[in-house]
């Protein structure tokens, strides 16, 4: 059986299939969020939504800023833990953190984040000697972080409350409920199987050795609080009427947040919305846009022009670095002119 398995595998790989049905099933999930974005806001008057963010506490904007500003933090461990996995506790955390922080404001906003982000942190860390392999890994263990964080809030948070889930995928919620545990039960599975001995992906320099049951449960925790600030930071700035408790934004949260993260489109722009509207379908629509657009301002708009500054700084210094470098390496070595002369030139003759 498990040949069978890998020789299927090996042939939708040749083939490129699994690609073509990643381009396609993107291509529907933006479709799909398209039409229903536009059944969404047909009807929204944007006077509405501009006096909602106009008239929106000043203390609830900064304390939805600080858990984005948490959530970021929490995001460089993303680095630092995936670092120290393949083996590098030489790169320093401030290097861990820029790297995280840039490529993932970068990757979050121009899309496609595995390229974009792996581009950012491979000019980062290639000035710690670090290969492209070495970045891929980084890439790897980082997303694999993300993943385990969010099918355990996923799992959890639809355990205890399906029907915030059924709200966007339509499906009964004893189905979720079910659908739920059996994604909670995958990752106590792993957990095990990475447990009871060493386990690595990939062949010859590509081969990556996954992270054992404690540190995978770290990656699991490292996910959640994660997860748990961005969707605090959102849930601040929700209409507070009715009364929908945090599980219920959480769960709609991740859910749009992962459907925006399949679509591959910058920021998840339409299908996150799209999701998020649909899922908190009970409240105001003008003001839960209004809230929306206020979190994207805090969570990806800020953060990359910050970013960009950063990369732009750090760029200038390591310009300005290389300069004095050849300046040093171009200089005439002390002695060297005085030896030539001594000698009546260059010997030649």
């Amino acid at each position: 059986m498990l040949e069978a398995i890998r020789r299927t595998a090996t042939f939708l790989r040749e083939k490129q299939i699994l690609h073509k049905l990643g381009v396609l099933a993107s291509i529907a999930v933006i479709g799909i969020a398209c039409w229903m974005l536009y059944h969404k806001l047909r009807n929204v008057d944007t006077a509405r939504v501009l006096k909602f963010i106009a008239e929106t506490e000043p203390r609830l904007i900064v304390l939805s800023a600080l858990s984005v500003a948490a959530a970021y933090f929490t995001l460089t461990f993303y680095d630092w833990f995936a670092v120290r996995t393949i083996g590098r506790r030489d790169v320093p955390y401030r290097i861990n953190a820029l790297a995280a922080f840039t490529s993932y404001s970068i990757g979050h906003n121009v899309g496609a984040s595995v390229f974009t982000g792996g581009a950012v942190r491979y000019r980062i860390y290639s000035a710690w000697n670090l290969s492209a392999v070495d970045v891929a890994k980084i890439v790897f263990l980082a997303g694999l972080t993300f993943w385990l964080g969010n099918l355990a809030v996923l799992g959890m948070g639809i355990a205890y409350h399906p029907e915030a889930a059924s709200a966007i995928n339509q499906v009964p919620p004893a189905v979720n409920r079910v659908l739920a545990y059996v994604v909670l039960a995958g990752l106590v599975g792993y957990v095990i199987w990475v447990w009871m001995k060493p386990r690595s992906v990939g062949r010859g320099p590509w081969s990556v050795v996954l992270p054992g049951g404690p540190l995978t449960l770290l990656q699991i925790v490292i996910g959640i609080v994660d997860l748990g600030f961005c969707a605090l930071a959102m849930y601040m700035l929700v209409p507070n009427t009715p009364g929908v408790d945090f599980v219920t934004v959480a769960v709609v949260f991740v859910s749009a947040t992962l459907l925006g993260f399949a679509s591959h489109s910058p920021g998840g722009l339409g299908v996150f919305d799209a999701a998020m509207l649909v899922g908190l379908e009970m409240m105001d629509q003008d003001q839960l846009l209004a809230g929306m657009l206020l979190f994207r301002v805090l969570y990806y708009l800020a953060p990359f022009f910050i970013s960009v500054m950063l990369l732009t700084f750090r760029e200038l210094i390591v310009g300005a670095r290389s300069k004095k470098l050849q300046q040093i390496a171009d200089e005439p070595q002390p002695g060297v002119g005085q030896s030539l002369k001594k000698h009546g030139g260059s010997g030649a003759g």
